[in-house]
């Protein structure tokens, strides 16, 4: 029996995820808490399974042009790893075509072999096909995407923010104030750079477990905190998070009340309202109640009215792809129509709960038009008694961060 190593793993979750029935990151953490490899081993496998992802349509355009024979599922997942290793991650030859024609079955073994060595030979006339081709290959990104970001952004932008959803994910954490000071964390878990640009957040080259176990730092990227600098929460206020789990947000709203004051926190789904319950807990929050709600289903009697909400909606993500690896072959076009409806609905069952004079924060991390300006431009044609304050968008290609949106509306009457 073959030992498990990290390209066995990077396989295996690329033949789950043909399947199409789990997302790419809940496939490689089952299978990396399975494998019993090391870290560095598990870092191998992320990188191969992630890369092949971001890279497939780049990957497939070369197989195209060194066969034109048909080519099994299995013999397609087995090419793509040993292409991205040999042209994109520049694994010395040998070791990218041994282990990966070891991964092969004796069916298919001398066609793997003989592809890849192909492909060494061709390498530099490959590559510049390569360069000549479309954007949506060059960059592995679906036409539509382009089309539509090239319509919002312009031509150059939209290679950068293509350029920047192929990139791995940098690991920032937002530290803690309810739990730990930043001198006290800085000096117990060592030598750790914080954010110029956010100064609460620290950049890691690996997950502390100890510090995300003891509360003292969540795992966050930077530009969530944009719809909670907004919002401006106040100790003493009762506030809404409205879709707030996994709990990042609702955490730093608590900080910003100085855990004072009345902090309800719902989501739909109630696996992740245990994990909005267990993240509170961990971080110290004393103010906040986690419940289970559905808002284009049920009326939330009895709390109102708030002085503050955040309606943080469920979105197409394309401002965190970077993070959500395999997104960008999952959405569709009618994804942002469907959307968009989705969030106008969610927000109309809500604004009735704000008091006058309160505030309300509407968000995504969407980068698109439909579900971030003109949702808002629908709320306040709905709504005319809301007064757009102000608005904040974060770009990835521009700012260096996740993408976000945020708006902050004011209750006349």
């Amino acid at each position: 029996m073959r030992k498990i190593n990290s390209r066995c793993v990077a396989l295996a979750a690329l033949e789950e995820w043909r399947a199409g029935r789990k997302f790419a990151d809940a496939i490689l953490g089952e299978r990396l808490r399975s494998s019993g490899l090391d870290a560095a081993d598990r870092a191998f496998a992320t990188e191969l399974f992630y890369g092949v992802l971001r890279n497939i349509t780049l990957l497939d355009f070369w197989l195209s042009q060194l066969r034109s024979g048909h080519l099994d599922h299995d013999s397609r997942d087995l090419l793509r790893l040993g292409l991205y290793q040999l042209f994109l991650l520049q694994t010395p030859e040998h070791a990218a075509i041994y282990e990966t024609v070891e991964l092969a079955n004796r069916r298919n073994r001398a066609l793997i072999n003989g592809v890849l060595r192909n492909a060494v030979r061709g390498k530099a006339d490959l590559l510049h096909k390569a360069d000549a081709e479309k954007l949506s290959v060059r960059r592995s990104h679906p036409q539509f995407l382009i089309d539509r970001w090239t319509k919002n952004f312009g031509t150059e932008e939209a290679e950068k923010l293509c350029e920047w959803n192929n990139r791995p994910a940098p690991i920032y954490a937002r530290l803690n104030r309810l739990k730990i000071s930043d001198e006290d964390f800085l000096g117990r878990y060592g030598d750790i750079a914080q954010s110029a640009a956010a100064p609460n957040f620290i950049r890691l080259a690996n997950v502390p477990s100890e510090a995300l176990a003891a509360g003292h730092c969540y795992i966050q990227d930077p530009s969530t905190l944009a719809a909670c600098s907004l919002l401006d929460p106040q100790p003493g206020e009762r506030v809404l998070d409205a879709c707030a789990a996994p709990g990042g947000k609702t955490s730093f709203i608590a900080e910003l009340m100085k855990n004072d004051g009345v902090l309800l926190a719902c989501d739909r789904d109630e696996r992740r309202v245990e994990t909005l319950s267990d993240n509170l807990k961990r971080l110290g929050v004393e103010i906040a109640r986690a419940i289970r709600h559905e808002w284009t289903k049920q009326t939330l009697e009895g709390q109102a009215p708030f002085d503050r909400i955040l309606i943080d909606v469920p979105c197409s993500n394309t401002g965190v792809m970077r993070r959500r690896v395999d997104l960008r072959w999952r959405l569709t076009p009618d994804d942002f129509p469907r959307m968009a409806a989705e969030q106008f609905h969610i927000v109309r069952e809500i604004v009735p709960l704000l008091k006058r004079s309160g505030v309300l924060v509407y968000s995504t991390c969407s980068l698109e038009p439909e579900e971030n300006e003109e949702v808002v431009n629908a709320i306040l044609k709905e709504f005319p008694f809301l007064r757009l304050d102000e608005q904040k968008s974060v770009v990835p290609f521009r700012d260096g961060f996740d993408g976000t949106y945020a708006a902050k509306l004011i209750r006349q009457l």
